[in-house]
């Protein structure tokens, strides 16, 4: 009825989202993980769908995630793509020919279960002096030369209330628009979660038909070497990759 106001996503997320905002021309918000952040956007009026990277999505009719809610969108948009004529719907090539138009983002986080506080925060504090140094190196991986344009610890002042949320993830971004994200996650079921994302953008429309860890497999390799991540915790691999 009155089309859509604003998109909205967690920091941590892919930044899939931006692309088409910025092409329809649509708002579209950067807040930190957690749904209040949401909540106050659309309350104001200002937001209509939104999603974080732990696949949690909904809209403005309801003010919390909504399961249901997204599998009706996804019937929808393959319904549509029926109506059209376009290879019979399939999921598939819904998304290729998303891409062709977007671009693709390609997108992991590995997470890091039952690390102890102290390693936790060796890390963090690792990369704040990393970021903090403000004299980035350039990485070399497979021939492929990532340079840094910025880092941070990200901080939101939300736009309604003008609360101000520091502290909410440390933000490597390349040259490219690549990402590396580092956060503590208080959600694991003991000691600390530390979670890292990769994301990196690609418009090449046949690299986007790739395997996502093949394509992140240089940047994850950058973000294990910045980090010390493999030192700090003794871990070799992650408990989970999603």
């Amino acid at each position: 009825k009155h089309g859509v106001h604003g998109l909205a996503r967690s920091m941590p997320t892919s930044g899939a989202l931006d692309r088409v905002a910025a092409k329809k021309n649509i708002p579209c918000f950067e807040v930190p993980t957690g749904w209040k952040f949401f909540g106050n956007l659309m309350d104001a009026g200002q937001l209509s769908v939104c999603g974080e990277e732990s696949f949690g999505t909904g809209s403005d009719h309801i003010r919390e995630k909504d399961g249901l809610w997204s599998v009706l969108s996804w019937l929808s948009i393959v319904a549509y793509h029926r109506s059209q004529c376009r290879d019979n719907g399939s999921i598939q090539r819904i998304m290729e020919n998303h891409w062709s138009i977007y671009g693709r983002n390609f997108f992991t986080r590995y997470d890091y279960e039952n690390c102890t506080s102290e390693q936790g925060e060796r890390l963090m504090n690792h990369l704040t002096d990393f970021i903090n140094a403000n004299t980035f190196p350039k990485f070399s991986e497979d021939g492929k030369i990532y340079v840094i344009k910025t880092a941070d610890n990200f901080c939101y002042i939300d736009p309604i209330d003008k609360s101000i949320s520091k502290n909410q993830g440390i933000r490597i971004i390349f040259e490219d628009g690549s990402r590396i994200i580092f956060r503590l996650s208080g959600t694991g079921s003991s000691g600390a979660t530390i979670r890292m994302y990769i994301d990196s953008y690609e418009d090449d429309h046949e690299k986007c038909k790739n395997d996502s860890q093949e394509m992140l497999k240089t940047l994850i390799n950058v973000a294990l070497d910045l980090s010390k991540l493999k030192v700090i915790t003794g871990r070799e691999n992650p408990t989970v990759i999603t």
